[in-house]
C-alpha cells in the first residue's frame, strides 16, 4: 500500500516505514505529525482511490526523526573582464519524517 500526499508545495509517494525529507515543519523530534492532504491511495490489491483534489477522511501519519539542514549550495556569480565576483552559500532546513500509518481518520463527534 502506498499513498501520495502534498506537503511544502511538493508531492511525496510514501509507504509505511519510509523515511522522507520534507520542508521544515514546526515539530520536535519524536513528535507525531499528520498530513491530511492525501491525493491518492493505492492498496495492496492495486485498487486506486484518487481525490479531487484530496481524499476526505484519509491521512498520512508520521513521526519526526530529525530536524536538519542540507549541505551548503554555493552560488557563484561573475562578470567577465569586469572584476565582479560574488560568492554566496545557502543551506535549506528540512525535516526527516518516518511514515507510521496510512489510512482513514476517525471522525470527531461534536458530543450530541
Amino acid at each position: 500500500m502506498y499513498a501520495v500526499f502534498a506537503s511544502g508545495g511538493k508531492q511525496h509517494r510514501v509507504e509505511v516505514g519510509n523515511l522522507i525529507d520534507i520542508e521544515k515543519l514546526d515539530a520536535d523530534v519524536g513528535e507525531s505529525v499528520t498530513f491530511p492532504s492525501v491525493l491518492a491511495v493505492v492498496d495492496d490489491d492495486g485498487q486506486l482511490q484518487a481525490g479531487s483534489p484530496y481524499l476526505e477522511n484519509t491521512a498520512v501519519t508520521g513521526e519526526v526523526v530529525q530536524q536538519a539542514r542540507t549541505k551548503k549550495t554555493i552560488v557563484f556569480k561573475s562578470k567577465r573582464r569586469k572584476g565582479y565576483k560574488r560568492k554566496l552559500g545557502h543551506r535549506q532546513s528540512f525535516t526527516r519524517v518516518k511514515i507510521t500509518a496510512i489510512g482513514a481518520v476517525e471522525e470527531e463527534s461534536d458530543g450530541s
